[in-house]
């Protein structure tokens, strides 16, 4: 038997409070994004019910069908966020469909961003996506490209990122020989990247991991399973 929606995310925000206020920070700075991504039409319908209005999704071509869709009458007051891999000829579907990309990771695609933006006028807030493990299998710009590619985005785009996001290597304490990485020093990291280049936001933390997030500075949480249950 699955935990109802609704008692899911009451339980995830009183962990968020009760976090936020361990670390002296107030809760209302902290943003639960329901990451809907894979997830049925009867959860998305029960979450929609708990007055959840900012949603995460993987992938253009689902979160398309979804919420010009099949929710198409709930789109009008909700904040979509894109969390997934963003290839650039779905630039413009993108820009359009979300309010937020949090995944800009690389020149070229910062090229794709600033031909929509030449031809519809603006662009959807944007997170830089940062690679803090390096690992091969991740999108991402690496840390130590960071800054430069920072620069370039604001100077030879004009585009000024909101914040950053990571999403560290997978926490598995001990497996056989061979240890887990803690997310903790890849949040401490993203939110030093993050002040020394101006940026305010900070998208990490996941089911397994946003409270330690919030002790580093998370201002966006993305949390799956955690309130929907496992993917069907």
């Amino acid at each position: 038997m699955t935990t109802p929606i609704s008692i899911s995310r009451t339980a995830i925000l009183d962990r968020i409070q009760a976090r936020a206020k361990q670390a002296n920070r107030p809760a209302s700075d902290i943003c639960l994004i329901a990451v809907s991504k894979q997830q049925p039409d009867v959860r998305i319908k029960e979450m929609l019910e708990t007055g959840q209005s900012v949603f995460g999704e993987n992938r253009v071509q689902e979160a398309q069908k979804r919420w010009t869709d099949t929710f198409a009458d709930k789109r009008g007051p909700l904040e979509l966020h894109l969390i997934g891999p963003l290839q650039t000829n779905k630039a413009a579907d993108a820009c359009r469909l979300f309010d937020v990309i949090q995944t800009l990771d690389r020149e070229k695609l910062a090229k794709a961003l600033v031909k929509v933006r030449d031809n519809e006028g603006e662009l959807p807030r944007l997170f830089v996506q940062v690679n803090t493990g390096e690992e091969l299998q991740k999108a991402g710009i690496i840390p130590s490209k960071l800054d430069s590619f920072i620069k370039t985005l604001r100077t030879v785009y004009g585009i000024e990122p909101e914040g950053l996001m990571c999403i560290p290597p997978a926490f598995t304490q001990y497996i056989g020989q061979h240890p887990g990485q803690a997310p903790g020093p890849h949040f401490a990291l993203l939110n030093k990247m993050a002040d020394a280049n101006g940026l305010k936001n900070l998208s990490m933390g996941m089911s397994a991991d946003f409270e330690p997030a919030i002790d580093f500075g998370a201002t966006h949480v993305r949390v799956g399973s955690a309130l929907f249950g496992p993917r069907l």
